[in-house]
C-alpha cells in the first residue's frame, strides 16, 4: 500500500512545482503614455530599458532573480498616470521606473512617499524632481531648464536676435520657459513673442499668428510630441522659415517621422551622449546589443531608457539578495561618479539629480539626428 501513496504524492509535488514559476522575479512598475501625443517616444524609451533589462535576464538576473518591466498605459493623462501607479504600488512591485510627463509624475509624487517606493529614471527633466530633493525619485537626466536656456544662448551665439517661445501651459511648459527666460536674460534679450497653448486642446492658429507677425527668425517650441509637429506644420503653411528648436522629451525617431517634410534642420536638445558616437562606451554597448535582436537602430529615447535601466540594475545589485524598498532607496544614495559607460551618475541624501549634460542635435536630411 506504501508504493501507490508514494507514487500519488511525488505526483503532487510534480504538479505544484510545474505550476510555479521556474525563476523568481523582481517586479518592476511603469506608466507611461504608450498611446497619446507622446506614444512614438514612449516606446522608444521603454525599448531601450528593455534591451539592457533583457540581456541581464539572459546572463541569469541579479542574483537568481529576473526583472520583470510590467508596464501599463496611462495615455498621457496624468490622472491616469496616479491611478496606475497606485495599482502598481498596491500589486507590491519594488519600485516604480521611466515615467513620463512632468505633471503626470508630479501626480504619483504623494504616492512615493506614502508607499515608501523609489521612482527611477523618470522621463522628464523638470526642476520641481530636483529641487528641493525628492527623497524617492532618482533622476538620470539633466533638467529642461538647463536643456531650454542652452538654446536660447546658442540661438543667440550665432547671431539670432528675433525668437519667438511657444510652450505647453502645464507644469512641464512653465518649467521649460523659465529656463529659456533665463537663457534670455543671460543674452541681453527678451523672446519677440511668447504665448502658451492647452496641452490637450491645443489652438496654435493664433500663436501661428503673432510669431508671423513678430518676424521671428527662430521659434522655440516648448511641448509633447504630436502638438510640437502640428505647431511646426502650421509655422510653415503659414510661409515662416524660423529656425525651430524643441526640447529632449521629442529625441525620437518617431518624432522625427511626424514631422514629414518638415523634419530637416529642427534643432532638438539632447541630454545623453551622440547615439552613433561609438567611442562612447555605452553607445558602444547599446549599438551591439541592438545589432543581436536585428531591430532597428538606436536613438536618443532608446538611450534614455537604456541609461535608466542600467542605474536601476546597479541599484538592485548594490541592494543585495533580500530586496526591499527601503534597501533600494539606501543603495541607489551610495552611487558616486559612477561610470554607466561614458557618464558618470552621482547620488547622495541631498541631491537626486543623478547626471548633468546638455547637447544640442540637427536633423539631418537624411531623416537622422546630427550634432
Amino acid at each position: 500500500m506504501k508504493k501507490p501513496v508514494i507514487r500519488w504524492a511525488m505526483a503532487l509535488i510534480s504538479l505544484v512545482c510545474a505550476a510555479a514559476p521556474a525563476l523568481a522575479q523582481i517586479r518592476i512598475g511603469q506608466t507611461a503614455g504608450f498611446t497619446g501625443q507622446v506614444a512614438a517616444g514612449v516606446k522608444e524609451t521603454t525599448d531601450g530599458a528593455k534591451l539592457y533589462l533583457d540581456a541581464i535576464n539572459k546572463s541569469g538576473g541579479i542574483n537568481g532573480q529576473t526583472i520583470e518591466l510590467i508596464s501599463l498605459d496611462d495615455k498621457f493623462d496624468p490622472a491616469l498616470a496616479a491611478s496606475n501607479a497606485k495599482k502598481l504600488i498596491d500589486d507590491g512591485v519594488l519600485a516604480l521606473f521611466l515615467t513620463r510627463g512632468t505633471p503626470h509624475t508630479q501626480a504619483i509624487l504623494p504616492l512615493l512617499s506614502a508607499a515608501r517606493i523609489p521612482l527611477i529614471a523618470p522621463s522628464t527633466g523638470s526642476m520641481v524632481l530636483h529641487q528641493p530633493v525628492q527623497p524617492w525619485v532618482f533622476n538620470v537626466r539633466s533638467s529642461y531648464q538647463r536643456e531650454a536656456e542652452r538654446a536660447v544662448r546658442h540661438l543667440s551665439l550665432i547671431g539670432t536676435t528675433r525668437i519667438g517661445l511657444i510652450h505647453a501651459d502645464d507644469a512641464f511648459g512653465a518649467d521649460g520657459a523659465a529656463g529659456a527666460m533665463k537663457g534670455f536674460e543671460a543674452v541681453g534679450r527678451q523672446p519677440v513673442a511668447q504665448d502658451t497653448f492647452d496641452r490637450s486642446k491645443p489652438e496654435l492658429a493664433p500663436l501661428v499668428a503673432k510669431l508671423i507677425k513678430a518676424d521671428a527668425q527662430a521659434v522655440l517650441i516648448i511641448g509633447s510630441g504630436s502638438v510640437v509637429a502640428e505647431a511646426i506644420a502650421k509655422l510653415r503653411s503659414a510661409g515662416s522659415r524660423a529656425q525651430i528648436v524643441t526640447l529632449s522629451n521629442n529625441a525620437s525617431n518617431g518624432f522625427i517621422k511626424s514631422l514629414g517634410d518638415n523634419a530637416r534642420g529642427t534643432i532638438v536638445t539632447q541630454v545623453f551622449p551622440y547615439e552613433r558616437s561609438l567611442s562612447n562606451p555605452m553607445v558602444k554597448e547599446a549599438t551591439a546589443m541592438l545589432a543581436a535582436t536585428g531591430k532597428g537602430e538606436l536613438s536618443p529615447a532608446m538611450l534614455e531608457g537604456f541609461a535608466g535601466a542600467k542605474v536601476l540594475v546597479e541599484g538592485l545589485r548594490r541592494a543585495g539578495p533580500s530586496l526591499s524598498r527601503e534597501k533600494l532607496k539606501t543603495a541607489l544614495e551610495t552611487f558616486r561618479r559612477v561610470d554607466i559607460g561614458g557618464l558618470e551618475v552621482t547620488f547622495t541624501p541631498t541631491d537626486h539629480s543623478g547626471v548633468d549634460y546638455a547637447d544640442l542635435s540637427i536633423v539631418g536630411e537624411d531623416g537622422r539626428f546630427k550634432r
